[in-house]
């Protein structure tokens, strides 16, 4: 089977995402920071620094900007090799000015944390981990052998053994820390936009599939007409034609023809959303729509429809939304895939709130994510546990985070819980019987354009085309 958009998106590649002309740009600000902090220490405060050899390592840097912009093409994009090896000689040539100007005493040392910052937040872990054992080599190196930094009177300017120290444990700590904290923050803001992506990508498309619904329908609607004025002369047709059997024939066939093209538009056009007269439907419609691609998949759905106690005994009619349809199919899919047998949608509503409820009799969600659902791309840690539960099954977090994140812009509240009604618990306390959601809408935000009772309707409306 080809992958989806959605598993498409599920494993993304961090590759060609740094441009080289970015990391020239930011060792341009190196070179002339390193410039201006040797000529300000020797100049301004006489500090007896070795400058031709500081010199030669910031020209190999110069040297190898100039020989990155004449090489190659100003829009370059570094495969995450390419982008590496700069990095690791960005960290060399730092390391090698450190060694030159007294080591850990030279308060600069901390610009070591920002190629591994960089690699953190781009590149793949594996670089990030080989950058960061570099640094932390080179750093220590530099801590124990260098060349000491002389006051113009001749006193060796150096930290206390004890500072010295402190400073290199720090920097360590934080080249890990820094690493960790900006790549965390980074993975989850990239796996939050590719959710976002997907979450997009099924909307447009349950967007498209309504508009084709609707086209259908009023194709159908505006054909009715004059299929039945065609079906209409043919049965006269026939009648006249009883005595001319070659064209009796003609006339059966014309009549055959317009009864397959009224059943055809029919079976397209059974949706029919974008006809102003279906636009709202009651819940229970809406919730069948729903559930209608999983209703043959040899598990039982069952759906129970109870007004709150109090309420209107009619049900509600609420707008045919692609969110909501969409959103509630999701959940709908997930509890007939860990269902032992029997899913269950119960619709209750009172005069302000509009509620469904959807449960199954399997496992329930895994106690080690419960609390982590709806969160994209969630992973479960418990493998043991979860993966005995739920075989072959790798996570739950796109599907479930595209479900509630269209529910949510339709106004919903979701709430994700495990029943007790079979008796199960994990060994901390929490219900481990079937899944159950809720989703809950205010009344007032799915019946905001209900058109009123027996109001007219008005012309339909032309459908947007999408691209």
């Amino acid at each position: 089977m080809p992958p989806t958009d959605f598993q498409l998106l599920k494993r993304p590649e961090r590759t060609n995402w740094i441009r080289l002309r970015t990391l020239v740009t930011l060792r341009w600000f190196a070179i002339a920071g390193q410039s201006a902090a040797i000529i300000v220490a020797v100049r301004l405060y006489g500090i007896d620094i070795a400058v031709g050899a500081a010199a030669l390592v910031i020209t190999i840097a110069i040297t190898a900007n100039l020989v990155s912009y004449y090489t190659y093409p100003t829009n370059k994009r570094m495969s995450g090799l390419e982008a590496t090896l700069w990095l690791v000689f960005d960290i060399i040539q730092l390391s090698a000015l450190l060694y030159l100007t007294g080591g850990l005493n030279n308060p600069f040392a901390m610009l070591v944390l920002a190629p591994v910052t960089i690699s953190a937040t781009v590149l793949h872990i594996r670089s990030t981990v080989f950058l960061g054992l570099t640094a932390i080599t080179l750093v220590t190196i530099v801590s124990r052998y260098h060349l000491p930094l002389m006051s113009d009177a001749g006193a060796e300017l150096a930290l206390p053994v004890l500072f010295q120290f402190g400073f290199w444990v720090a920097l360590l700590i934080s080249l890990v820390f820094v690493a960790l904290y900006a790549r965390q923050v980074t993975s989850e803001m990239n796996a939050m936009n590719e959710a976002l992506l997907a979450t997009q990508l099924a909307l447009s498309r349950e967007q498209k599939l309504t508009d084709l619904g609707g086209v259908v329908a009023a194709t159908a609607h505006e054909l009715g007409t004059p299929l039945a004025t065609i079906k209409l002369v043919s049965s006269e047709l026939k009648e006249e034609l009883q005595d001319r059997p070659e064209l009796l024939e003609d006339a059966e066939l014309i009549r055959s023809q317009a009864d397959r093209c009224r059943d055809i538009l029919q079976s397209m056009g059974r949706s029919g959303k974008d006809d102003l007269q279906v636009r709202f439907a009651p819940i229970e419609t809406v919730i069948r729509e729903a559930a209608e691609p999983h209703l043959d998949r040899g598990k039982e759905v069952r759906f129970d429809i109870v007004p709150q106690e109090g309420a209107n005994l009619t049900q509600p009619s609420i707008e045919r939304r692609p969110e909501i349809i969409h959103g509630l199919r999701n959940l709908i899919q997930n509890a007939v895939d860990f269902s032992r047998a029997q899913v269950m949608v119960e619709m209750t509503w009172s005069e302000d709130t509009i509620t469904v409820r959807i449960s199954d009799d399997g496992r329930g969600f895994p106690p080690s994510v419960i609390g982590r659902i709806g969160d994209p791309f969630v992973k479960r840690r418990r493998l043991s546990e979860d993966g005995a539960r739920r075989p072959g099954y790798e996570g739950m977090g796109l599907g479930l985070f595209i479900a509630k994140t269209l529910l949510e812009r339709s106004g919903a509240k979701l709430s994700f819980s495990n029943s007790r009604k079979h008796g199960h618990a994990s060994w901390t306390g929490q219900a481990t019987g079937g899944a159950i959601v809720e989703v809950s809408w205010p009344r007032k935000l799915l019946q905001t354009n209900k058109p009123t009772q027996n109001a007219p309707l008005g012309e339909n409306q032309p459908i947007a085309v999408w691209p």
